[in-house]
């Protein structure tokens, strides 16, 4: 592991990495543009949950920070969005990693944050 960084400090690389996963929308549309490209009216239907001003400004800062593709057709002039070579080694790699994890412990939190709430009702 590279200790390169000091704590609390602002430009660390782990923090720009956790920093890209901040949002909580960001890493849900990485995940959905796994699949392939993808106009914003398809993904605003297929996330649940989100709202379209929400999506708009998950795009653009997921396309500012070099992980999403923003593309026009020249013939019909509709924009779809893809991840980039960038995007995509998050998305399939640590990300993925991520999910595979939550899959298989999301039971246990869901059961820690119960425990929790009801000692905390108790108090």
């Amino acid at each position: 592991m590279n200790d390169d960084c000091q704590p609390f400090v602002t430009d660390c690389a782990v923090r720009l990495a956790t920093d890209l996963l901040a949002h909580t929308w960001d890493p849900v549309v990485l995940m959905a543009l796994r699949t392939g490209r993808r106009r914003r009216i398809d993904l605003l239907a297929g996330l649940t949950g989100v709202s379209d001003k929400v999506l708009s400004e998950t795009l653009r800062r997921l396309v500012s920070n070099g992980l999403v593709t923003r593309i026009t057709t020249t013939t019909d002039r509709t924009v779809a969005y893809e991840l980039s070579e960038l995007g995509g080694s998050l998305a399939n790699g640590p990300l993925a990693a991520l999910g595979h994890w939550a899959v298989e412990h999301a039971d246990q939190v869901l059961l820690a944050q119960q425990q929790d709430g009801a000692s905390a009702s108790a108090r």
